[in-house]
């Protein structure tokens, strides 16, 4: 009789957990700026909404929140119904585990991988290396002057990466190649005037392509790399990552590193229908598309096809770039430009 009861109340604790585990009817995305800023912002809420819609649930959007405490909207955001909440910026990866810890929704962050707490807390720490590597490849192959340049607004994880990936590509095309390393500021994301003048600063030291990593601030960098010759007179071309700025093109855009987070969303949300949630990462790749390069006027075509030939190269497996996250170690690849 014990033993009965014992497997009824496991099998009623087991049928609760599945339920309560496959009952996600809302999500919520946060974004320190508009999800009109063709960007990291814009990527988030787009691909947040495409994940709710292939996943069959609701969708509150709560963008222009800053960069500061969030812990109020995330609250509000909890007691409204949300079942997940996508913590898009790393500025949020201190108050989201917080959050979840308190209200028990759970919570996805970017850059603390090590904070992952099943059925609460995921991290979505994404690398887009292997296409900034092929940018890279692309940048050496077509520069004029024989100096690129990387502009970024911070020093994350998910910049340094690309940064790290993007010189190496540039080495591994040509080593004679010099590149600029300059940081607008700690946080400087959304500051579009040290953007231009940052990048002005190193288009003046003769770099006549521009990897740039910004946010906001990037509009600041295209505004540098519009207003602004190179050394040896030619037009200086711009490197966005992320989104698809080509709408707003003045004849200066070589390419974008393009994220689609859609599949990574849509994983977590199966993830935590499944129970699973908060007990693996998550990536993004060339190989599904969910990384790739952005194809412009400004292209050289040869250039473009032995790239996207090193493009078919890795997803075959025939060719691996590590992603690379420690800032000291992007530092070590690069001519630091203060």
């Amino acid at each position: 009789m014990r033993n009965l009861l014992l497997t009824s109340a496991l099998g009623a604790v087991f049928s609760a957990t599945a339920s309560m585990a496959a009952d996600v009817d809302t999500i919520a995305v946060l974004t320190p700026e508009q999800g009109s800023d063709f960007g990291w912002n814009q990527q988030g809420v787009d691909a947040a909404r495409a994940a709710a819609e292939a996943t069959g649930v609701e969708i509150i959007v709560a963008e222009g929140l800053g960069y500061g405490d969030v812990r109020a909207p995330m609250r509000e955001l909890a007691a409204e119904g949300a079942d997940l909440m996508l913590a898009h910026a790393s500025g949020y990866n201190t108050a989201g585990p917080e959050i979840a810890d308190e209200t028990g929704v759970p919570v996805a962050i970017v850059d603390s991988p090590e904070a992952l707490k099943a059925g609460l807390v995921a991290d979505y720490t994404l690398s887009g290396h292997e296409g900034a590597w092929l940018a890279g490849r692309l940048a050496a192959k077509m520069t004029t002057t024989g100096t690129v340049g990387i502009v970024v607004s911070g020093e994350p994880p998910s910049w340094n990466s690309q940064s790290a990936g993007f010189a190496q590509g540039v080495q591994a095309e040509n080593s004679d190649v010099k590149i600029l390393y300059s940081v607008i500021g700690p946080a400087a994301y959304s500051d579009a005037a040290g953007g231009n003048r940052v990048t002005t600063s190193v288009i003046a030291a003769g770099a006549d392509i521009i990897f740039g990593q910004g946010n906001g601030s990037s509009f600041g960098m295209i505004q540098a790399v519009e207003s602004n010759k190179a050394t040896d007179g030619s037009d200086v071309l711009f490197i966005d990552v992320i989104g698809d700025k080509s709408s707003l093109d003045k004849g200066h855009f070589l390419t974008s590193v393009v994220w689609d987070m859609t599949p990574v969303y849509t994983a977590m949300i199966e993830d935590l229908k499944a129970d699973k949630f908060g007990t693996r990462s998550y990536a993004i790749s060339l190989a599904d598309d969910s990384v790739k390069l952005l194809k412009t006027p400004q292209v050289d075509e040869v250039a473009w096809g032995e790239v996207m030939a090193m493009r078919d190269q890795i997803v075959a497996g025939d060719l691996s770039i590590e992603p690379i996250f420690d800032a000291q170690a992007v530092r070590d690849l690069v001519t630091v430009s203060e």
